[in-house]
């Protein structure tokens, strides 16, 4: 079953970009085409100048390209700590790699705090936060962000927004498909509206956000 049939992205370096559009408009199948997980049929992946198309997973990784998809996905008997070395498994041990995973804590002390507990003895928040900080280590020049925000609290929904703007501050390159479309596109350079597995509308956050057919079809609003 083909479920994305004209879908064209672009994402310049140091940008936000969001994905957004109703449930079973082919969000997430975008991430797992783009890292490989699904073939691509027609059309081309290109990453850093490069086609990429159909290249392995372990392939895109050494690249740059790191994904954290849907649900928790950390190894729940491994401490926090050993979970965030885990995601630079591909680079020697050093200091500068301990210097790199203390900053992942900076960014987000929460899991400082936890660094010695089980991932299984987390939150859903914290396991969050703690697969976003996997990849981190990876020095990814493109993190793909599939739902972050999906079934944590508000308050911690709040938290993991913050620190995806304290990351393009920094000028980590994202690519997000998040569930609340309304406060995605508020932290997010450019944005693409999909539906039925088509590019139905883009443009800048701040121009979607305000677009008032997308607010009536996409935002609720």
């Amino acid at each position: 079953m083909e479920i994305l049939k004209g879908v064209s992205l672009r994402v310049e370096t140091g940008q936000v970009v969001s994905i957004i559009g109703p449930n079973g408009a082919g969000k997430s199948t975008v991430f797992k085409t783009l890292f490989g997980l699904l073939p691509v049929r027609q059309g081309h992946v290109r990453f850093a100048g490069e086609d990429v198309t159909n290249e392995p997973p372990a392939a895109l990784l050494g690249r740059g390209l790191a994904y954290v998809p849907q649900g928790r996905n950390v190894f729940p008997l491994m401490t926090v700590e050993e979970n965030l070395r885990l995601g630079a498994y591909i680079r020697p041990r050093s200091a500068e790699l301990d210097r790199e995973v203390e900053r992942v804590y900076d960014t987000f002390p929460m899991l400082r705090e936890a660094r010695r507990k089980r991932a299984a003895d987390l939150s859903g928040g914290q396991q969050q936060m703690l697969e976003m900080g996997r990849a981190l280590l990876l020095r990814p020049r493109l993190m793909l962000l599939d739902e972050p925000t999906l079934g944590l609290a508000p308050r911690v929904f709040r938290e993991i927004f913050r620190i995806i703007e304290d990351l393009r501050r920094l000028g980590q390159t994202i690519l997000m498909v998040e569930q609340n479309a309304a406060k995605a596109l508020e932290i997010s350079d450019y944005a693409y509206v999909l539906e039925l597995g088509l590019n139905r509308f883009e443009g800048s956050g701040e121009a979607i956000r305000n677009d008032e057919r997308i607010r009536r079809l996409y935002l609720g609003r």
